[in-house]
């Protein structure tokens, strides 16, 4: 998992309440079994105007001019900005990793849906909790200012403003440490690679049976 460090990025504006994981991704791209490629589909149904099925080329597709994303000025968003309940609906875990895949590092937003919000940390995906009124004074300075960019600080928790002015935000500390180094739930595992060889040997040798295959 790529760690989270400090990241300034333009920010997009996700207008909406209570976005469901369906809207993220659709649940006909849920068959895949691989954990890439999921960007193109991130908000697919908003996004195009045809109807798109798993393996289509992206580039056969209508895109449909009036979504946020198709325009122009925020080609390359690495930040999504949002309204409350962002990630409500089923707990897929292609949700996180469809926003990841297209670019996105944070999300910005009053509040999100818990088990979503969850797998965006383990998926390297920071999801920033700020205050509805400061949400909604960045949702109109992205409108004003074309090319608008937030820097992202997780080791001080703030979110910096263009003209240099800072919003603090809460993380628990377990999630920024893993955040600040790239572990997800495997990675934290791998930490103890020694101990779990050495304890697999030793249960050979009391067990030797146990490498018998059939």
């Amino acid at each position: 998992m790529q760690a989270f460090t400090v990241h300034q990025g333009l920010v997009a504006p996700m207008d909406r309440e209570n976005v469901d994981t369906d809207a993220i991704i659709p649940k006909q791209f849920l068959k895949s079994i691989k954990r890439t490629g999921f960007g193109p589909n991130l908000f697919d149904e908003w996004r195009y105007l045809d109807h798109g099925e798993p393996g289509q080329d992206p580039a056969s597709r209508k895109p449909n001019p009036d979504f946020v994303l198709n325009q122009p000025r925020y080609q390359g968003a690495s930040v999504l900005l949002a309204r409350q309940n962002f990630g409500c609906g089923s707990s897929r875990e292609h949700a996180p990793w469809a926003l990841e895949q297209y670019g996105f590092r944070a999300l910005i937003a009053p509040s999100f849906a818990d088990i979503f919000f969850n797998n965006c940390f383990k998926n390297g995906v920071l999801p920033i909790r700020l205050p509805e009124s400061q949400v909604a004074q960045l949702f109109d300075e992205v409108a004003a200012f074309i090319g608008y960019r937030l820097t992202i600080d997780l080791q001080r928790q703030v979110v910096i403003k263009p003209d240099g002015s800072e919003l603090a935000f809460e993380i628990e500390p377990f999630r920024k440490y893993c955040l600040l180094n790239g572990f997800d739930d495997i990675g934290l595992t791998l930490r103890h690679a020694d101990k779990i060889r050495a304890f697999e040997a030793e249960r050979l040798l009391r067990k030797p049976w146990l490498a018998r295959t059939l």
